[in-house]
């Protein structure tokens, strides 16, 4: 994550909270917009170009909202977006707003990576494990199976790493057999 994204992305964090605004809402109306930017070359075009002035840019931002239904933070948000000319830089922006969104919801990602698949119970009882290590309410894992694991399972939350496999164990055994030795 780009730290222009993540810049970005606080600052409209900070004025949904202050507005005590639905996280979800905005999120979605900005998602609809970089949608429609997304489909549409010629507005692309003419939102991007510096010979455009700005108020005819933000009379084409306030047509499109109004037919998006923006709500006011949405359409001043991404009218900052398009006076720095950082519209190329929005989707990343909106990924930073996602996770500082879920965040504020409680909400953990995990990536789990167990030797084995994993049935819908144990599952559970791993999230709810993650969430109290965590002090989040909710966890959001994604599962995969890599059988060099010998067992156990590798969990990644953030930029955290719990390594509770054979194989961690057993490279830190030899870390430690190596450190005495020496």
């Amino acid at each position: 994550m780009a730290a222009i994204d993540l810049r970005y992305a606080r600052a409209l964090a900070a004025v949904v909270a202050e507005r005590k605004l639905n996280w979800t809402t905005v999120q979605g109306q900005l998602n609809d917009f970089a949608d429609t930017l997304e489909q549409s070359s010629e507005l692309r075009q003419a939102l991007a170009d510096p010979s455009i002035p700005e108020g005819q840019k933000l009379k084409v931002l306030d047509g499109l909202g109004a037919k998006l239904g923006l709500e006011t933070a949405s359409r001043n948000f991404l009218a900052v977006v398009i006076h720095h000319q950082r519209l190329e830089d929005l989707r990343g922006m909106l990924r930073a707003y996602a996770a500082l969104a879920e965040q504020e919801a409680g909400i953990a990602e995990a990536d789990v990576v167990s030797a084995l698949p994993l049935d819908q119970d144990n599952r559970k009882l791993l999230e709810e494990k993650i969430a109290n290590l965590t002090g989040q309410r909710r966890v959001r894992a994604t599962y995969r199976e890599d059988p060099a694991l010998l067992g156990g399972a590798v969990i990644t939350v953030g930029s955290k790493v719990y390594d509770g496999s054979i194989r961690g164990q057993l490279l830190q055994l030899k870390s430690r057999l190596i450190a005495a030795g020496a």
